[in-house]
């Protein structure tokens, strides 16, 4: 069976995952720290790729040069916009992953890269610029999951941003430029392209440990969030197997 691999900024966002596996070994001294081993039958190697787009990129392209695995999950925290309905310790499956605010500010306001002209990527079929597609048949599979077990999962479109929303003003303003968007994060749209070209299917769950607000760490549940999201994969992946 091909591997998974999964992406995270930090381990505290995949220590959960990488507890459960089986004959674990870990490489330290690698450019990115990953833990190898079995989870359910499937060959898991979990990374830890750092934080924002430049790590997330290098970290993935990484990955999939070296164990070319049939699915990419990303995983970690995010901050919720107050108008998704989603409250702390919530789950969120990703649509779609958005370049949140990659493009142009001028004199009247912020455009994206459609603006400019020039896509992140293009194939012979599709050209992309800030709105980066996920895997439809892994997220339709941990729809399906979560229903049969009971677990309330969100799908809807991500912002992968440079700098988080620290407050509602900001927040307000990513929203307005992408209707739709529930959640920000900072790696999941630099993951999602990447796979995007080496035509790997990816998938991204993230946990809720913040509301888009103004910016105060003691409304912060960052080991909920994380944990939440790691119970779910595990789910998923026992399942991948059957």
């Amino acid at each position: 069976m091909k591997p998974v691999v999964i992406i995270s900024a930090i381990s505290r966002e995949t220590d959960m995952i990488v507890g459960c596996l089986q004959g674990v070994t870990r490489e330290k001294q690698s450019p990115f720290p990953c833990s190898n081993g079995t989870l359910g039958g499937i060959p898991l190697h979990v990374c830890t790729g750092g934080i924002g787009k430049a790590n997330a990129a290098a970290s993935t392209a990484a990955m999939l040069e070296r164990f070319k695995p049939q699915l990419v999950i990303n995983t970690g925290c995010a901050g919720a916009y107050p108008a998704s309905g989603l409250t702390i310790g919530d789950i969120v499956v990703a649509s779609d992953e958005i370049l949140g605010d990659d493009g142009v500010q001028t004199s009247s306001g912020w455009v994206g890269l459609d603006a400019i002209g020039i896509p992140v990527y293009k194939n012979r079929s599709s050209v992309y610029f800030n709105q980066i597609p996920l895997s439809v048949h892994a997220i339709a599979r941990a729809m399906q999951l979560a229903k049969r077990i009971g677990i309330r999962l969100t799908r809807g479109k991500s912002l992968t941003v440079s700098s988080c929303s620290g407050s509602v003003k900001q927040g307000e303003e990513m929203v307005g430029r992408f209707n739709g968007a529930i959640i920000e994060n900072m790696e999941g749209a630099a993951v999602a392209l990447t796979c995007l070209r080496y035509g790997v299917d990816c998938l991204e769950i993230r946990g809720i440990s913040n509301m888009v607000e103004e910016r105060n760490l003691d409304n912060w549940d960052i080991g909920r969030a994380v944990g939440e999201a790691q119970r779910f994969i595990i789910k998923y992946l026992e399942h991948l197997s059957m």
